[in-house]
């Protein structure tokens, strides 16, 4: 016997939106934010040139990610676009079924790729005189808060979005 299909299309409301895409949107948001706030600092060991760090202006000492580079500022972006599509389109079910949950689960993962890869690159942000003149006044570069909650919201996003595909399989 045929089940009863209805003729009215699904709507969207925020009633509707489950705790997973609001984690979503959430780490995506967190991540945005955090690209305003320093991702590379400047410090040193050597009391001396500690001080002459201080009496630079701060974006020379402190970098945000805007200026540290694109490995810094597309993760976070890519959260936030992930983020939004999954809170506007995960409650509509063909959405759901046609892979919504695999796209965040691929965007969280090269979103988080993109930042490890920007850790490990951080040095690169400068060119290779200033590079060793940083290593000969014995300045070393530092992950600021920036690049951590930027992280946080890319392993929460990363977490959430497996068990997004977990529940869609359950589900099927």
């Amino acid at each position: 016997m045929p089940s009863k299909v209805s003729a009215e299309p699904e709507r969207f409301s925020l009633a509707r939106v489950s705790w997973r895409e609001w984690t979503a949107f959430g780490a995506g948001v967190l991540a945005t934010l955090a690209l305003f706030l320093p991702w590379t600092n400047l410090s040193a060991q050597d009391q001396i040139v500690e001080e002459a760090l201080r009496e630079l202006p701060s974006p020379d000492v402190a970098r945000d990610a805007w200026t540290t580079g694109f490995l810094a500022w597309c993760g976070p972006l890519l959260l936030l676009l992930a983020g939004v599509a999954v809170v506007a389109f995960g409650q509509f079910r063909k959405v759901r079924v046609a892979g919504l949950p695999h796209l965040w689960l691929i965007f969280a993962g090269v979103a988080l790729l993109l930042m490890v890869l920007g850790w490990f690159a951080m040095g690169w942000q400068f060119d290779e005189d200033t590079r060793g003149l940083l290593d000969e006044g014995g300045i070393g570069l530092y992950a600021g808060i920036g690049r951590y909650l930027g992280m946080l919201g890319a392993l929460a996003s990363l977490v959430v979005a497996v068990l997004d595909v977990r529940a869609l399989r359950r589900r099927s």
